[in-house]
């Protein structure tokens, strides 16, 4: 199959749509959509990435013009594959028709999935991370509302991480707290527990209040009565302490010690390099 033949399709489509004779009347605007899809598929056979979404956007629209709105939703998404590959704002409007017709038939499960994959390309393909967090934030909304916790709280951990790295530590810990709270009865998250307080300890001292970061790691400790033993809790304390004592020498020493039995992630070296800026000096964390 070639382009010059999807052209044809698509240019007989056209007239179909647009035909106010009585000899196209009927099912003029399902003949209309059968007809994009061809050459919205023979696009993407070619790798034509951005006439394929486009003419899926037009089989869709037929769609509409039937009452046809789940076989609409679908086109939309079908539309928004193709579009990612090369046009990632594209891909997103798309999304957002779809999920406009999901939501309103009470599809908020499907609409929360294709809610996260906006949110994943604000977050890999645009790096939009304030876009991206605001785009989880809905999906957890969702899917918390459709009973579906742990899709909801890897959503909320998003929202958080993201959260801190744009210096927005409450927001950040509200959402590290409540994931880990929810995780307590959990035997499956249960794990998961001293990763989150370490995550919400570090930003409650990013945020510059070490009373509250006291405070909130004493509640760590009284919420599972394990975390006051684990490397996670002793670090918090041993770089608080050094955060007190206005000790850069005694912060590093920590970091190192902790790093070299628990590896840094990019996301905690650079929460630790904001906290140790905050003790005065700039040069390396490590």
């Amino acid at each position: 199959m070639s382009e010059r033949e999807a052209q044809e399709l698509i240019a007989k489509a056209d007239k179909k749509a647009t035909s106010s004779s009585w000899f196209f009347s009927g099912n003029k605007y399902e003949e209309a959509a059968e007809l994009y899809t061809k050459a919205g598929n023979i696009y993407k056979m070619a790798k034509r990435w951005k006439e394929s979404g486009d003419t899926f956007c037009k089989a869709a629209d037929m769609q509409l013009k039937m009452n046809e709105k789940d076989e609409a939703a679908n086109t939309f998404i079908n539309a928004s594959k193709s579009y990612r590959k090369s046009s990632p704002q594209d891909a997103i409007a798309s999304l957002e028709n779809a999920i406009k017709i999901l939501t309103e038939r009470g599809r908020f499960q499907s609409a929360a999935k294709h809610q996260e994959d906006i949110a994943s390309i604000y977050e890999s393909e645009l790096i939009d991370l304030d876009q991206a967090m605001r785009a989880y934030e809905v999906a957890a909304d969702w899917y918390a509302g459709e009973s579906s916790t742990a899709l909801s709280h890897k959503c909320m951990l998003k929202v958080a991480t993201f959260a801190a790295q744009l210096g927005q530590y409450d927001k950040a810990i509200e959402k590290f707290e409540s994931v880990a709270s929810a995780s307590l009865d959990n035997q499956l998250m249960k794990w998961s527990l001293k990763e989150y307080f370490l995550k919400a300890g570090l930003c409650h001292i990013a945020s510059g209040d070490s009373v509250t970061a006291h405070n909130a790691v004493d509640r760590y400790c009284e919420m599972d009565v394990t975390f006051g033993s684990t490397r996670e809790c002793q670090f918090l304390q041993s770089i608080l302490t050094a955060v007190d004592n206005s000790d850069v020498g005694q912060f590093t020493g920590s970091v190192v010690e902790f790093d070299q039995l628990s590896k840094l992630d990019n996301w905690k070296t650079k929460i630790l390099l904001e906290i140790k800026n905050s003790i005065g000096e700039e040069s390396s964390l490590i």
